[in-house]
């Protein structure tokens, strides 16, 4: 039986959120037929491209440029398509015209799954108003009195990517993805953010730990890599497991 095509939507904050935390799930959705949507609220041009801001003439303009290329690559790489709304970061703004925009594109790709920040990173406020944002958008989205060009979604999913610093913001995970078959595209992917190249090895890293993590649950002994998520609606179904 052929499975159905999905739709899945990576809501990030930052220009890079989405390859360090959400690029396994991406390229593993990709490669199995899926629609991927990136929604990207900000390049990350202030407070998250500490690389480019140690050259001599930096901009904000060449900032962004930059960002922006290095995201639209690693994109590409996963397999999924992006839009930009540059909102600034640092701190992240979220108008009026910017949440119907969000909302629009919602019901736009239609989405059975939606994967964005957790609701409360201490170190991170962007992530918190991004999380909220999503949260708002999605409400939205379902309204039917809420008249727009394309019509209301359903109750997609809404999954949490692993935080930088999980202990601190209150993140349990619940869903450990086996991502060793694309976890090659995944490190290519992150490759692509010279920005911020000091978190590659950091995700690497992590990525092998969740792997044997995944293992020690009952998970395939082939498993190397992995991805942690956390739902946040629950799961309908029929069975225990």
């Amino acid at each position: 039986m052929t499975q159905q095509k999905q739709s899945l939507v990576v809501f990030s904050a930052h220009s890079g959120d989405f390859v360090w935390r959400a690029g396994g799930a991406i390229a593993l959705s990709a490669s199995r037929g899926d629609d991927v949507h990136v929604i990207c609220l900000s390049f990350g041009e202030r407070g998250e491209s500490q690389g480019l801001w140690r050259r001599e003439g930096m901009t904000l303009d060449e900032a962004k440029r930059i960002r922006r290329e290095e995201a639209a690559q690693a994109a590409e790489t996963l397999g999924a398509d992006i839009d930009f709304l540059d909102l600034g970061d640092y701190p992240l703004r979220v108008d009026d015209a910017a949440f119907s925009r969000v909302v629009e594109l919602l019901r736009l790709y239609r989405p059975d799954t939606i994967i964005t920040h957790v609701a409360n990173d201490p170190y991170n406020r962007d992530h918190n108003l991004a999380h909220e944002t999503l949260l708002q958008a999605r409400m939205v989205a379902q309204a039917m009195g809420h008249l727009t060009d394309n019509p209301p979604i359903g109750a997609p999913q809404v999954l949490m990517f692993e935080p930088h610093q999980p202990e601190m913001c209150g993140f349990s995970v619940d869903l450990l993805l086996d991502i060793t078959e694309v976890f090659d595209r995944k490190q290519a992917a992150m490759k692509c953010m010279g920005a911020q190249d000091h978190l590659v090895d950091y995700y690497t890293e992590l990525a092998g730990r969740r792997g044997v993590q995944a293992v020690r649950n009952g998970g395939a002994k082939s498993i190397t890599h992995a991805e942690a998520h956390a739902r946040l609606f629950p799961v309908v179904g029929s069975e225990l497991i």
